[in-house]
């Protein structure tokens, strides 16, 4: 089963609760989760979503201006390993 998602990682748990929040709001699918061993750094707390959102992401994350944003990442799940890597 593959799985695709766009991650979103932050260095303060703040950040991260707020930017869920925000997307939420505007009517997105996003959850909190621990963020993935591959983005090693931050607050141990990410949002995920779905990557079709990533406009909406983009767009709420300009508006925001998170100072504590590491990184938005898109992650595969096959069933077996996660791969994460950045999106520009």
């Amino acid at each position: 089963m593959r799985d695709e998602f766009a991650v979103a990682a932050f260095r303060s748990r703040q950040q991260t609760l707020r930017f869920e929040a925000v997307l939420r709001r505007m009517g997105v699918p996003a959850q909190v989760v621990s963020t993935p061993r591959d983005i090693s750094m931050g607050c141990g707390l990410s949002v995920r979503f779905p990557m079709e959102y990533i406009a909406q992401a983009r767009g709420a994350l300009k508006v925001m201006n998170p100072a504590a944003l590491i990184g938005l990442y898109r992650a595969v799940y096959d069933g077996q390993r996660l791969r994460v890597s950045g999106i520009q």
